[in-house]
């Protein structure tokens, strides 16, 4: 630890978040992109490919409490690394089912698929539980926001360069792109990644603002017990704020799972865009969710700094955003192809702007258990990743067209608008009890604590 500098490592540190994230999510967004051009070689119809895209669900959410208790037990750089590593390999793997005879390409394409779900479990519990260790209150909702905003930078980013890979050399190299990209940034992540005390070229005084404001810093020197304790999962499960928002993640990621699953077999089998195009045609309404999703970080965080309580700066641009992302039901009612560009735009920069609910997992885990927590949290939310492609399939197979699927997916915002407002209530930081839990109890605050406490 540096005495004298002055540092900003923890920017560093959020880079790499936004890096590894925009690796995860263009990973997850490889088989949306070949999805089309896969359909056709291997001649499965909407409802197998609905299917095979909810095999990344299936492992994800299955993977998410063992993966937040190996987080807690661990630590975030380890873990994280191995996930990195696992999760690219399988991507690359998936470049050779071409060869295979038709039923057993669907087949290993659901364990492959699965199997990338299961490594990247722990990915989005490690970015909260590294932003809380890191990142003081008052910054958590920009820093959530920016590794989070990835997701859409990812589609802008990758689905042109997909889209062409596609189209010039075949839907299979898609994979061995980014799961070569993926193995090399594994090594990457190992040489950069640090909890706040261990880090080389942080400086003493920016540890001291980090740990004076906030940021769980000692997260990782805490192992006594050999990890968390799993009757705390009961207390999770039975305060209400949190269930509210487990709700309205669910929902959010319903919107997320159709752009990474389902956008680009819409733009071209009810668009009639070409692989190509739709590939460059994706990008547009993902970098105005990139763009929304760090304004609603700034936004939530400029409200705290302003002296609004943690409730309304992270409640505001959640429910803001969520009600403009419904205007993607409005595709339905136009033809030209600008303006379902247009709408699309607006619902991926309102559900972006909306997107603040791994701040709000920084803001309220426990510490004892901030990854098991965001694990829980994320488990409720990526359901959505297995029923959200199912049921648009079977909607599109029942319908013949998208136009159902839209609402369907529009009125996933509407209940998590609903959940924030009606259900969640007072966003607070939980506190655990050893003994069993009764009603939550507040706690006194400390003079100038950013951090509302709730013993449960």
């Amino acid at each position: 630890m540096q005495e004298t500098q002055t540092s900003r490592v923890r920017y560093l540190i959020l880079f790499m978040l936004f890096l590894v994230t925009t690796i995860n999510y263009a990973d997850r967004a490889t088989i949306s992109i070949a999805g089309s051009s896969m359909q056709k070689d291997l001649g499965f119809d909407a409802v197998t490919l609905g299917y095979i895209f909810s095999a990344f669900g299936w492992a994800y959410v299955i993977g998410q409490i063992p993966g937040g208790w190996l987080l807690d037990r661990f630590g975030s750089k380890r873990v994280y690394a191995a996930g990195i590593f696992i999760w690219s390999l399988f991507t690359l793997m998936q470049g050779f089912v071409g060869v295979m005879p038709v039923a057993w390409a669907v087949v290993t394409l659901f364990v492959m698929r699965f199997l990338v779900g299961f490594a990247e479990a722990p990915s989005f519990p490690g970015n909260a539980r590294i932003v809380a260790a890191w990142f003081p209150t008052a910054e958590r909702g920009t820093a959530s926001a920016v590794f989070n905003s990835a997701q859409y930078f990812a589609t802008a980013l990758f689905a042109p360069l997909m889209g062409w890979i596609v189209h010039a050399f075949g839907w299979e190299h898609v994979f061995i792109v980014m799961g070569v990209l993926g193995i090399i940034f594994s090594g990457v992540w190992m040489k950069t990644i640090y909890n706040p005390k261990d880090h080389p070229r942080i400086s003493r005084s920016e540890y001291e603002h980090i740990a004076r404001n906030g940021g769980l810093v000692d997260m990782d020197q805490k192992k006594a017990g050999g990890g968390p304790k799993w009757t705390y999962i009961k207390q999770l499960l039975t305060n209400r704020m949190l269930l509210g928002v487990y709700l309205g993640q669910y929902c959010i990621n319903g919107i997320t799972y159709f752009f990474l699953t389902w956008f680009p077999v819409y733009l071209v089998q009810e668009r009639g865009m070409t692989i190509l195009k739709a590939g460059f045609v994706a990008s547009m309404p993902a970098l105005c969710g990139f763009i929304g999703g760090v304004l609603g970080g700034l936004i939530s965080d400029w409200l705290l700094r302003r002296g609004h309580s943690l409730t309304f700066a992270r409640k505001l641009p959640i429910v803001l955003g969520l009600l403009m992302s419904t205007s993607m039901v409005f595709c339905n009612y136009v033809s030209a192809e600008w303006m379902v560009i247009g709408f699309m735009s607006l619902a991926f920069f309102g559900k972006g702007i909306g997107a603040l609910g791994w701040a709000v997992v920084a803001d309220t885990s426990p510490k004892q258990i901030a990854g098991l927590s965001g694990g829980l949290f994320n488990t409720f939310g990526n359901i959505a990743s297995i029923t959200t492609p199912i049921v648009i399939g079977y909607i599109i197979s029942a319908t013949g067209s998208f136009k159902w699927a839209l609402v369907y997916v529009g009125a996933n915002a509407l209940v998590a608008v609903f959940s924030y407002l009606v259900i969640v209530g007072k966003i607070q930081r939980v506190e655990l009890r050893d003994d069993e839990p009764g009603v939550p109890v507040k706690k006194p605050l400390p003079q100038g604590s950013a951090d509302p406490v709730v013993s449960v």
